[in-house]
This record gives C-alpha cells, structure tokens and sequence, in this order.
C-alpha cells in the first residue's frame, strides 16, 4: 500500500478549490481544533469541502451571458437549462465548466410503445392509480408533430454556433454533442447542448417536471441520442443533501478527491460516484462527524466490490439505469478505489482518529 503524504495531498486539493488565494478556510481549521489534528484528518476535510462560492458563481454567471447572447440573438422556441455537478455543488475544481442545455420547445419525444401498451392492456394498468392512467390518457391523444425533429435540432446548433462564434473569440464549433466557447474574462468554459425533452412513463405519470429526461442532438451523425435524465438526479442529490446536512455531498466529492490522487486506473465518472454514495442509508451517516463517513464510505465499496449481487443491483440516481451490471471494466475501477479508501482508512487508524 502506497505511502500518503497528506501536505501535498492537502495542497493539491486546497489549489483545486481556491486556486486564486481567495478566502482563508477558518471554518475548517476551527473544526479541526476542535478534534484530534493530524495531517490525514487535515486531507480528509479538505478532500470533502466544496468549491468556493465565488467561483461557482462565475461558472454560472458565463452560462447566463451565453443564454444571453442566444436569446438576443433570436433563438426562439428553446427552453435553457444547466446539469452537471456545479448544479449539485459536488465539483471539485475552482475553474469548473458548466453545461448549458438549449432544449428545443418545438417538440418533445414520448416512448409511445409503452404509453399504449398500458393503455392497451389491462393486466399492466393495475400497476398505476387513477391518475397515472388519465395522465397516460391525455399524452396518447396528443397530437404526433407534423416537422422534422432532426432538421429543427439541426437549425437550433447551426443557429446557436452562427451567435456564438461572433461573440467569443474562442470556440470550438468541432465537437458534435456540443458548442465550447471560453467566456476569456470570467476565466470559464461553457459547453452548449443542443437537445429535446423526452418523456418515458415516469415522467407522464409524475407529471414531467424535473422527471423528463432529455436527449442529445448529434450533429456528425444528424441523430438524437439516448434520454438522460439529469434534472431528477439533481433534485434528489439537493434534497438527500439537505436532509443529512451536507453528508453527501462530503462523500461524492471525497471520492472524487481519491480518484483525482490516483495513479491507478478509476475510471468512474460522476454519474457513477453519485450512485454509490446516493445508495447508502442516510440513517448509516446522517448525525456522524465528517471523518467518521470514510469507514461508512469503504464499507459501501469494499461491498460492491465483493458482492456481485449487490454491485449487479446499485442503479443510478434516476433509478433508471444499473452502474455496474455487465460492466468489468467498472469493477476493477470500483476495486481499485477501494485500495485508495483502504489507505486512508488505516492512517485514520494509525493516528487514533478511528477507534
């Protein structure tokens, strides 16, 4: 097991979070004081904390001067939204993108084969009350749209990179799910989505809201892409957060922390970090001190890694789809990021902050 040595560690994540020197972290070194000091239990709080508020706000400020820029410049018929983890507050970089999707309102998509085949069939209907079948009801009689997605979405990225590219000095118009500009004087990127909303049966059932899904316009290969569903994510990340105190949050952007000091190969993204720590028991967690969440968070690894079973079963956020199931190459990530929170855990140990 590889040595840590937390003061580069803990410079390393410091100048992730607050690259330009801006605050003093007196909120982190009071807890500290408070509680046996070492440098681990130092790395620990830091490899929890969140980016600087400052710093997500100019991430967000350079989203909204794009959707300035496209609504002035006459893109109509478009609904914008953000996703990714500055919407969740897991980021762990001060300089972090933010992705703006520009969704066309001109249409949406609904799985129409299972909006009938519930309708159609009463065996399957005993599944939903009342008014989850009239929600169902009023979708299947709405009119079928009489344009051209594909060239409606084509119109809106032709139309978006056409203002954009006059606006920023650099750009990337190349990359085929996304236009990038560099906003230079807020210091960020902003990628820009063209897509549509999608509709499965939870989202009729619920009543859309943030349970649509969306999908992306590829513009290489002129085709929608498979519905994403970031928008219920966000809300149940926000909302678990909020009811364990931050918990969470702490233990996604740890893990992320330990993936980022790595020299092993953890290729996990934050879809999947935001599964695994979403799918622990809050009531494991909710009223623990922050170093006390890295044996719950080795405990919930060190069982996905050893279980098939349980690693077969952890689904997303959405509940919508499985993390690990038929995927090898995640399991070895999965097992090496166990070796990263198995060190951790034992200087923990080793400096008596873990009994």
């Amino acid at each position: 097991m590889a040595q840590n040595n937390y003061r580069d560690l803990i410079n390393n994540v410091r100048n992730r979070l607050d690259p330009e020197n801006l605050i003093i972290e007196k909120s982190i070194r009071e807890e500290l004081a408070s509680i046996s000091y070492s440098d681990v239990l130092e790395y620990v709080r830091y490899a929890m904390n969140g980016v600087e508020p400052a710093y997500t706000q100019r991430s967000k400020d350079a989203g909204e001067n794009v959707k300035t820029h496209l609504t002035n410049g006459g893109i109509t018929n478009a609904s914008y939204r953000y996703q990714g983890s500055i919407m969740t507050n897991t980021h762990v970089k001060g300089y972090s993108d933010i992705d703006l999707l520009v969704i066309s309102d001109k249409f949406y998509s609904v799985d129409v084969h299972n909006v009938k085949g519930i309708l159609n069939e009463s065996s399957r209907q005993i599944h939903y009350s009342s008014n989850q079948i009239f929600r169902l009801q009023v979708e299947n009689a709405v009119s079928s749209y009489n344009g051209n997605s594909l060239d409606d979405l084509r119109k809106l990225r032709l139309d978006s990179e056409y203002i954009l590219k006059n606006k920023y000095i650099i750009h990337d118009l190349t990359k085929p799910k996304s236009i990038k500009i560099t906003n230079s004087g807020l210091r960020r990127d902003v990628d820009i989505v063209i897509a549509n909303w999608y509709d499965d049966i939870t989202s009729v059932i619920n009543g859309k809201g943030d349970n649509r899904g969306i999908q992306i316009y590829n513009k290489d290969y002129h085709i929608q892409g498979k519905a994403d569903y970031p928008f219920i994510s966000i809300e149940r990340i926000n909302n678990k957060s909020t009811i364990t105190s931050g918990r969470l949050k702490k233990m996604i952007r740890f893990l992320k922390n330990l993936k980022g000091k790595s020299t092993l190969a953890i290729e996990l993204s934050s879809f999947d970090f935001n599964a695994i720590c979403y799918d622990i028991d809050q009531a494991k967690y909710q009223n623990l001190i922050f170093h006390q969440l890295v044996p719950v968070l080795y405990t919930q690894l060190k069982t996905l890694a050893t279980n098939q079973t349980a690693a077969d079963n952890l689904v997303s956020v959405d509940g919508r789809e499985y993390i690990f199931r038929n995927q090898p190459h995640k399991m070895e990530s999965l097992k090496n990021l166990v070796i990263e929170i198995e060190s951790i855990v034992a200087d923990l140990k080793s400096n008596r902050v873990l009994l």
